[in-house]
């Protein structure tokens, strides 16, 4: 009878204790950035005629050169964070000669989506329609 009370007791102990957690030392991950940083203040920066010279100051020096088309620069920029993905951007920038002709890429320049000016309205004539003036009507000009 002592042997089963005892073997109970055991198990009932042994339910209820716990073991200690070990944690086991992980590999630390680090943020990995790849290429040139692109941000929209440089792509706001750039406009259609700048020079070669204009357009490395404010890009920077490609990393990516094509040599079998020296008009074309390619700016890549990647990065990986653990545990989260890796964001890639591009932009392709095109020359025509010395200046900048164009350029694509994953972001467009603000300026471009700026609203537009509101068009400029006309003065109606007030004459009657037989009695038309020869001169053209007056258009206004807003400031």
């Amino acid at each position: 009878m002592r042997v089963i009370a005892s073997l109970l007791m055991l198990s009932l102990v042994g339910c209820s204790f716990h073991m200690p957690r070990i944690s086991i030392p992980r590999v630390h991950r680090i943020t990995i950035q790849q290429g040139n940083v692109i941000t929209q203040t440089m792509i706001d920066k750039l406009k259609p005629g700048m020079t070669r010279s204009q357009v490395t100051f404010i890009m920077g020096e490609t990393v990516l050169k094509n040599s079998f088309n020296p008009d074309r620069w390619d700016y890549i920029y990647s990065v990986q964070v653990p545990n989260v993905g890796i964001t890639k951007r591009s932009a392709t920038l095109y020359f025509d000669g010395d200046l900048l002709a164009f350029f694509t890429g994953d972001y467009a320049p603000t300026s471009f989506w700026a609203p537009t000016p509101p068009p400029v309205e006309e003065i109606e004539d007030s004459t009657a329609p037989g009695d038309e003036p020869d001169a053209e009507p007056a258009v206004v000009e807003q400031s």
